[in-house]
């Protein structure tokens, strides 16, 4: 198995522009339609756990870290049904971006749907939605291209 891949990103630069924009678009939106940086941060970290992105959770633990995110709580987050850290508004949350992340399962069920519309509002669940949607994409990009993850220094 070749350890050395092609650099998505750097290989066609433009596209990856492309995709950085569209994911500050969606920051902007989701920010305009009252989803918070912590929410955000939980979010994009679900997603990429779910995913097995260590590229990702590299990136997005640091952040939530600097929104105010706890260990504890970056802990729990792969539990988070069961763990009483988190708000109703983040549980909907997390439920949404495992929908988004698991999309060739069930789609967004209607359960999921109601459950989660009856906490988020209809703007914060445009702005997760979209968050969900984005941060998957990098997951695939940092997954097939087997971004590397080295220690932390320090």
């Amino acid at each position: 198995m070749s350890e050395t891949r092609v650099h998505l990103s750097r290989s066609a630069m433009s596209a990856y522009r492309s995709l950085e924009a569209f994911s500050k678009e969606v920051g902007r939106i989701a920010s305009e339609y009252g989803v918070d940086d912590r929410l955000r941060e939980l979010v994009q970290l679900h997603c990429s756990q779910l995913n097995g992105c260590a590229y990702c959770m590299r990136v997005h633990v640091e952040r939530a870290q600097r929104t105010g995110v706890t260990m504890d709580e970056l802990g729990q987050i792969p539990v988070w049904r069961d763990s009483g850290v988190f708000s109703d508004r983040e549980r909907a949350a997390l439920e949404l971006a495992e929908a988004y992340t698991f999309i060739h399962r069930d789609g967004v069920s209607d359960e999921v749907y109601d459950r989660v519309g009856g906490i988020l509002s209809e703007k914060e669940y445009v702005g997760v939605s979209w968050i969900a949607i984005s941060i998957n994409s990098f997951n695939r990009l940092a997954i097939a291209g087997r971004y590397p993850v080295p220690p932390l220094k320090g």
